[in-house]
């Protein structure tokens, strides 16, 4: 078995999406020669919910999100056509260099290249992988593409598997677990959670860390996410 089917394989194999984003994020990179690369999870408006990079500092992740996603193109692109894009795909290589996101965000952290594909998962987006690349490696090609998409299929038959399973999971959830969840989803916090049930914030709080585990979460937003309420 080659490595990228090993690699492959144990995105198949993961066992949970976290242990399938730690997976992406440990190993991807080497396969399509990156700087950086990362994995971001979706909610229904194509908002990030959650984030998982590595090799980008904090002022690429400063000035990227000072200019915001409509400044970038090719993540954009992707999450519009939901198919692998890289930047000269839908760029020339001179419109590519005077743009915002090349000008501002690409160039000072000595990045060149950019490309991005989306997960799908029972119809729905769900999240999105991106990989970048120094100036001194060749852009982003057809075969990368091919790559790319391959992984994704991969990653968003999973994420559907896990999802599908996970909804499942309500069903561990006791009634009053279940009447936290949906108020978290509605947007209130602890305080107003346990005055609207009747117990204290810290009630709330442990209520909140048995259901992280139960159901193999870290955030509000991924439980929600998972509970589609």
């Amino acid at each position: 078995m080659s490595d990228w089917q090993n690699f492959l394989w144990q995105i198949a194999t993961a066992r949970s999406e976290v242990e399938l984003r730690d997976r992406f994020i440990e190993d991807a990179g080497k396969f399509f020669m990156a700087k950086a690369w990362g994995f971001d999870r979706l909610d229904a408006n194509s908002e990030i919910i959650s984030a998982d990079f590595r090799g980008l500092s904090q002022s690429f992740c400063d000035h990227y999100h000072q200019l915001g996603r409509q400044g970038d193109r090719i993540s954009l692109t992707a999450i519009q056509e939901k198919t692998p894009i890289h930047n000269l795909s839908i760029q020339t290589q001179e419109s590519w260099q005077q743009s915002d996101i090349y000008r501002k965000v690409f160039r000072p952290e000595g990045i060149e290249n950019g490309m991005a594909s989306v997960l799908v998962g029972n119809g729905n987006l769900v999240g999105g992988i991106y990989f970048l690349r120094e100036q001194d490696l060749p852009p982003f090609a057809d075969k990368d593409l091919l790559h790319i998409s391959t992984l994704s299929l991969h990653l968003s038959v999973r994420m559907a598997e896990l999802r599908n399973s996970n909804s499942e999971k309500l069903n561990c959830l006791t009634m009053r677990e279940r009447e936290v969840a949906e108020l978290v989803a509605k947007g209130f916090n602890n305080r107003e959670i346990g005055d609207r049930i009747g117990i204290s914030r810290e009630g709330v709080k442990q209520a909140l860390k048995r259901m992280f585990r139960k159901l193999d979460v870290s955030a509000r937003a991924e439980m929600v996410a998972i509970l589609k309420i």
